[in-house]
């Protein structure tokens, strides 16, 4: 524990499930795209109950200065953890957000605008290009294009309104749609 660390008492049991949840957490990060670390990182500060420091965030997970800055960096481009000042601290602090549902909000918003938007862009332009020719093969190919251009707007526009519902009535949606 370092000097800017607040003293708490020491549970082993809590600290090995923890430690498996950031491990395990950032396991499952590359299946959803990003690297290891990113994801060990937000993990380490959704279970902190304080901020904390670049090197408290270095020494938990054993990562080089360069690796935890780029990816604390990173973690606020993307919105889920703010940056904290103390007053009367040079150090900047970082704690991420620990509402699930604003966390899962502001996920849908930046998958959307950094896979979906662009996907669609791609197919758009292919529609476009594709629209006025006439071989049979170019006509299949249009109509393919079409039909998965609407199918990403389609996903799109429900991630819009996830990213953009409030909780309650995001839940009672989810609700009706599943059970």
């Amino acid at each position: 524990m370092n000097e800017d660390t607040p003293a708490r008492k020491s549970d082993p049991a809590l600290d090995a499930v923890r430690d498996e949840f950031v491990v395990q957490w950032g396991a499952m990060g590359s299946a959803w795209g990003i690297n290891r670390t990113m994801a060990q990182i937000h993990a380490l500060l959704m279970v902190s109950p304080n901020p904390l420091s670049t090197d408290q965030v270095m020494e938990e997970l054993k990562i080089s200065r360069g690796n935890a800055h780029s990816n604390l960096r990173e973690l606020i481009g993307w919105g889920l953890i703010r940056g904290v000042i103390r007053k009367g601290e040079r150090k900047e602090y970082f704690e991420a957000e620990k509402d699930v549902w604003k966390m899962f909000c502001t996920i849908a918003r930046e998958r959307k605008r950094r896979e979906i938007d662009p996907a669609l862009d791609v197919l758009e332009n292919c529609k476009e290009a594709s629209k006025g020719l006439r071989s049979s093969e170019a006509k299949a190919f249009h109509t393919q294009i079409s039909e998965l251009s609407d199918f990403v707007k389609l996903a799109g526009g429900a991630m819009d309104q996830i990213a953009r519902s409030e909780q309650s009535k995001a839940a009672r949606w989810a609700q009706k749609l599943f059970t």
